[in-house]
This record gives C-alpha cells, sequence and structure tokens, in this order.
C-alpha cells in the first residue's frame, strides 16, 4: 500500500489489518523441516518505547502489522537495552557487547572495524546479508562493509550525522551514491523488498533498521492530524509541572522544549509510528508471496525507550524504566512453543546476535556478552538472568551525568558520576513508575548494600575497566 493512499484508504487498509494479517490467508506458525536452516528479518526502530504499539497496550495507537508478530509468535514484557541512546544500543544488537566492550559510546563515536557483527558471521556461513537503513555510527563516513566482504549489501546514509531526513533522503549503496526519493520508512522497506527477491533461493540475513521515529517526528499527509483529539493520558508530574529543562535533550529543530507543545510532539511520533506499521506489511506480504514466512524468523525491535513526561523529562539515556525498555516482538515458525505468548523474562539488546547465531546452528563468540534467548521461545524453563548491567557514558553537551545501574526483578539501584546526583533505589514491584527513591531511607540500607554488591559483580563479569569515568563510579 502506498503512502499516497488516502485516509479513507488507510482506515479501510488498518481495519483489515487489526484483524491479524492472516487473514489475507498468511499462515499461522508451522512446524518447520528441522534440516532447514531459518532465514532471518531483523527489524529495528529509533526511540519506540516497549509500550508504543497496540499489542502492549497503547490507548490509541494501532500497529496491526506489528501486533501480527506478537499474534503469531512472542512478545517479550522485559525487553531492555544496556544503553540508552542510538549508536551504542545499534552496536550492541550487532555485535552482542556492552558500549565499553564495542566501543560506540554515543551518537558521535565512529565504528571500531575490528568489531564482528552477526551479519559478518552469517556471511562467512553462506547467508546473504544485507544491512539497510540507519547506521549511525559516523566516523569518517560509513565503513565499506560490502567492500571488505562483511556483508553482501549495505545501505545507508549520511545526512544530519547519519540521522537521515525523512523526505527524499540521499542514500548510499556499497559505496556508492544511490537516489530514491520519496518517504523514507517506505523507500527503505522497498529497498528490503528488492533485497528479499535478489535472495530468492539463499538463505538470507537482513537488518532493516528504520530512521522512524526520531525527532523532527513526519509522517506522510494522510497520516497527519489523525490523533489530534486522543486523550494523550499523559504523566501527572509533567501536566503539574512541566519539563524540567536542565536535563531535556535539545531537540530544537523538533521544538520539544518550548513548553506546551510535548502534546503536540508526541502525536507527531505516533503518526510516525503508524505510518511505519502501515508500510511494514508490504514487506511482510512480500515474504508472503515468495513462500519464505515459514522458513524466516523475523525479529522486532527499538533501539531504546523514550520518556515522554515521565519523571518530567524528554529524552533517552536515563536508567527509567521508560528509558530503557523496548519492544521486542519474535515470530519463528517451529521454534516459539506457544503463538502469542508473552514473555517475561528480562531479556536485552546484547541477547540478539547470540541469539541469531544460534537458531542459524553457528557457534556464538566468546566475545559475544549476551545469550541466546532460543531456550525462552520454546517455553522451556531454563537458568536465566536475574539482574543486568546498564551503562551509560556522559555525553556533552548534555547536562546528565555518566551513570551505572543495576536492575533486578523487583529493584533498580542508580548511581551517578562523581556523585553529580544523589543515588537513586527503586523498589519496581511495588513502585513501577519510580516516584519514590527508597536510597536515603536507613530502613533499605541493606537492599541498597546488595545492589551495590551486585552492580560491582556485573561490572566485573562485563570487564568494565575500573579506571574508566564509569568504573570510577563504583569507587565512589
Amino acid at each position: 500500500m502506498s503512502l499516497k493512499t488516502s485516509r479513507r484508504r488507510l482506515i479501510k487498509a488498518g481495519g483489515l489489518a487489526a484483524t491479524g494479517l492472516a487473514l489475507s490467508g498468511w499462515p499461522l506458525l508451522k512446524k518447520a523441516r528441522a534440516a532447514e536452516r531459518p532465514n532471518f528479518l531483523f527489524i529495528l526502530t529509533d526511540d519506540q518505547r516497549h509500550d508504543a504499539l497496540s499489542a502492549a497496550g497503547h490507548p490509541f495507537l494501532r500497529t496491526p502489522n506489528i501486533d501480527w508478530l506478537a499474534k503469531t509468535g512472542a512478545r517479550f514484557t522485559n525487553a531492555f537495552v544496556t544503553t540508552s541512546l542510538c549508536s551504542p544500543s545499534r552496536a550492541s544488537f550487532l555485535t552482542g557487547q556492552y558500549a565499553h566492550r564495542h566501543g560506540v559510546l554515543n551518537n558521535l563515536t565512529p565504528w571500531n572495524e575490528q568489531n564482528t557483527t552477526f551479519l559478518e558471521l552469517m556471511k562467512k556461513s553462506g547467508y546473504y546479508t544485507g544491512f539497510i537503513g540507519k547506521w549511525h555510527m559516523p566516523g569518517k563516513g560509513l565503513p565499506d562493509l560490502a567492500g571488505q566482504g562483511k556483508v553482501d549489501e549495505f545501505i545507508s546514509f549520511t545526512a544530519v550525522a547519519g540521522q537521515g531526513v525523512y523526505w527524499n533522503c540521499p542514500l548510499v549503496r556499497n559505496g556508492r551514491s544511490m537516489k530514491k526519493d520519496g518517504y523514507i520508512s517506505e523507500v527503505l522497506n522497498g529497498l528490503a523488498i528488492d533485497f528479499l527477491r535478489q535472495a530468492r533461493g539463499r538463505n538470507f540475513c537482513l537488518c532493516l533498521s528504520h530512521k522512524a521515529a526520531h525527532a523532527p517526528f513526519q509522517a506522510p499527509e494522510a497520516y497527519r492530524g489523525i490523533y489530534d483529539q486522543e486523550d494523550l493520558r499523559l504523566p501527572p508530574e509533567y501536566l503539574a509541572h512541566g519539563l524540567n529543562f536542565k536535563f531535556c535533550a535539545p531537540h530544537s529543530s523538533s521544538g520539544i522544549l518550548r513548553r506546551g507543545t510535548m502534546e503536540d510532539e508526541y502525536r507527531r511520533y505516533c503518526e510516525t509510528l503508524k505510518a511505519l506499521d502501515d508500510s511494514l506489511a508490504r514487506v511482510f506480504e512480500e515474504l508472503a508471496k515468495l513462500k519464505l514466512l515459514e522458513q524466516t524468523v523475523i525479529i522486532f525491535a527499538g533501539d531504546n525507550g523514550y520518556l515522554w513526561g515521565e519523571h518530567k523529562l524528554v529524552d533517552k539515556r536515563f536508567a527509567y524504566e521508560e528509558s530503557i525498555r523496548i519492544p521486542l516482538l519474535v515470530r519463528a515458525p517451529g521454534i516459539v512453543s506457544s503463538p502469542g505468548q508473552n514473555i517475561d523474562r528480562m531479556v536485552l539488546n546484547i541477547d540478539l546476535a547470540p541469539t541469531l547465531l544460534e537458531l542459524a546452528g553457528l557457534p556464538v563468540p566468546g566475545e559475544m556478552q549476551g545469550a541466546s534467548f532460543r531456550p525462552l521461545l520454546e517455553g522451556k524453563n531454563v537458568p536465566w538472568r536475574k539482574s543486568f548491567l546498564y551503562e551509560y557514558p556522559y555525553d556533552p553537551p548534555y547536562a546528565l551525568p555518566g551513570l551505572l545501574a543495576v536492575r533486578t526483578e523487583t529493584m533498580k539501584l542508580v548511581k551517578y558520576e562523581k556523585n553529580k546526583l544523589p543515588d537513586e533505589l527503586y523498589d519496581i514491584e511495588n513502585d513501577p513508575r519510580e516516584l519514590s527513591s527508597l536510597s536515603s531511607n536507613p530502613a533499605h540500607a541493606d537492599r541498597k548494600r546488595q545492589l551495590q554488591t551486585e552492580l560491582e559483580r556485573l561490572a566485573l563479569e562485563a570487564g568494565l575497566p575500573r579506571n574508566s569515568a564509569l568504573g570510577r563510579i563504583l569507587e565512589d
């Protein structure tokens, strides 16, 4: 469906998709033959927080195509990033490593050519591989992944320091300029369809990395204003006190920091996500036409969460739940034990690479720090993490200090570089919105000490250098 479609046709198409795309003849999960290696399609969105889809109960945003993955696969309800920032998180997805290990510490840090991605390992094993979309680890232009033989197709953009633009974005394909006018989500999905057609008859692994929905939020004209009458249900702390401008990211291009405009920006954000969801139908329909749905594992995730007024903030970076939790949906024919299930174990972005490699029957390199969540998809009761390390290196000119955090199934401890902000301790089980820090409460001193010990253990296990700025937080 073209994004030039009229609003009436968009609503009609959305209504059909809302019933579950299997109505168009798309099959549910069937048992794939054990001898076949699966194909892989990894779809990554930008700044889409964990509840910004209808499958997660959003009050008005309808995402039937993304929801179809949850209905015919599995949705992880406790999926997190280890650094809530675009470039470090994207590198963690690709490498299976923490930011302090792969070296992409902020949105301006160049990609380390010594890093190994799951795409490179898949290609070595015979997969036809591709990366299409937002790379955003700038350095001096884009890495020559295709020229170096690390992928077969590498299509990205360098505009706006790698952020790209929503309309008529200049592209680079395998080191050469490429012109594809149109709306960026539609363009990238069209290029993904081209890739799928080229791959037919070969096992493939494609990373489809979207710009949407990063600020400044823009959707095609047919979507503009569709949520103007919706009750946004914004957090009471924002409604009562507005934004804390000291710690809000300076999105001057989008106008978020002009007091009173956050409501409009949030509506534009939802419009952008809706346009993306509608456009994704083309990709799924192409897989069906090519008779590849039952041989393809589809993974959908966001690169980080986003605060929309919670704690009087608009941004990511922070260790709050809205910032670090992401959507993660997996459709894996013959692997997901109960299609439509929710899985509540804590999984991380660094788990993606080892999971894909295991599903492909490939060894997982020792330098990968995540764990394959294949057993969770299969419904197996296996030992799993009870806590994880979150890190955010100081990223000037933003005001937020560097921080470390440990998050368990019920608690969270946050510590800041050089004690620039007070420690924060939250009982997530009883205070899920993290409104009341217990850090200075003597009644919780033992719990805080236990979490401090766990934070130190996790940092040691992850190889965080003790002489780094983040490592020194453990000494304060």
